[in-house]
């Protein structure tokens, strides 16, 4: 399984998504999706500009990340570009609540606390990866609108990054898996990686939906994050 190539991918993408030479297009990628998806879209993609089948090539480089970020629910953009910078540095904002955490009063010792996605490899990397595409697959699900269309849609960008076989067939299983916050939780390795796992799921969840604000808690609760720890990783991701 490639989990890690992946996930590296996805965290390029979230990069460029924050503007610059060689970012992604956002509201382009979004516009693109409703029209494939039957959404609204810009004033451009209601006048009908689109031939009407799924133009995988119009969507690489950012389709994946506007599948799990945005689709037809018509979700603020503001808000979903603002968050790109929380996928693309999930290990360091991570880290970083944590160091602000210690500097409020907290005393616990670093070696205790696991190392960042970004720093580690091999077996570990690979396991990291793929708890955070497992928190982030849960997370874009937990409204409960991605119906059949949108899971192979999904799964057809997952592919388009590279993932293999083994890879492709367990992305299709998490997008059909119950939602379960604990079990989730229970992946977590370490106090790090649950930092990180709540932070990009608040990435890629709008918490003015109730449904996803639920499943935000739920998630807290199960990874046993404090309530300063949650309203500072929050902070993180909006920063």
């Amino acid at each position: 399984m490639n989990a890690s190539k992946i996930l590296q991918q996805l965290m390029n993408q979230a990069s460029g998504g924050k503007g610059g030479r060689g970012g992604m297009d956002v509201q382009g990628i979004m516009d693109g999706l409703s029209r494939q998806l039957g959404g609204s879209g810009s004033q451009a993609a209601r006048s009908g500009g689109s031939s009407g089948g799924f133009d995988m090539k119009s969507l690489l480089g950012g389709g994946a990340m506007g599948m799990l970020i945005g689709s037809k629910r018509g979700r603020s953009m503001g808000g979903k570009a603002l968050k790109y910078g929380a996928i693309a540095g999930v290990g360091v904002l991570a880290w970083k609540a944590w160091q602000r955490s210690q500097a409020n009063g907290g005393a616990a010792a670093a070696s205790a606390e696991g190392e960042r996605v970004e720093v580690l490899s091999g077996e570990y990397q690979e396991r990291r990866s793929l708890e955070l595409l497992q928190a982030m697959i849960m997370a874009a699900r937990a409204d409960g609108h991605i119906d059949e269309q949108e899971q192979a849609l999904i799964t057809q960008q997952i592919d388009a990054l590279g993932a293999d076989e083994e890879m492709h067939r367990w992305v299709e299983q998490q997008l059909r898996a119950p939602l379960d916050a604990r079990a989730l939780a229970r992946e977590a390795d370490s106090p790090q990686a649950a930092r990180e796992m709540y932070l990009i799921s608040v990435a890629v969840t709008d918490d003015q939906n109730p449904m996803e604000r639920a499943w935000l808690d739920q998630l807290a609760s199960a990874l046993n994050l404090s309530p300063d720890m949650v309203a500072e990783l929050e902070h993180q991701a909006q920063a």
